[in-house]
């Protein structure tokens, strides 16, 4: 089983996270921060995480370089509710797997998920 993390600092999407991936059978974990979020990273160590970029504090590019410096193998999908393709572009640049713009079809996190799991067998390899 995987496990993945979702940092957020909106309930509703932790929220929906929690049960969607919960019923593709992650066990999941959320912080409401980066900060927080990055602290569970390194007791849990998920192998799947998501991270809003816009967020209060620490914001989600530098959650994904923080992230990236623990466990450069990590499968870090980016999501924003804004569509910048600034960011996106700053996002993949750091070696994000993917970017979701909110709100996020059921569609589109199942071909996420799908990429991050195969870049985690990819890893292995």
């Amino acid at each position: 089983m995987h496990k993945a993390l979702i940092i957020d600092d909106e309930q509703p999407t932790l929220f929906m996270f929690n049960l969607f991936l919960d019923a593709y059978g992650y066990k999941v974990i959320t912080a409401e921060n980066a900060a927080a979020g990055i602290e569970l990273f390194k007791k849990e160590r998920p192998s799947i995480v998501f991270t809003d970029i816009k967020m209060p504090g620490i914001d989600g590019l530098d959650a994904l370089r923080m992230l990236k410096s623990i466990d450069p193998a990590v499968q870090v999908i980016v999501m924003t509710g804004h569509g910048d393709q600034d960011l996106m572009k700053q996002a993949m640049e750091l070696e994000a797997t993917a970017f979701l713009n909110k709100p996020i079809a059921r569609s589109a996190l199942e071909k996420v998920l799908k990429k991050a799991v195969d870049g985690l067998v990819d890893g292995d390899e």
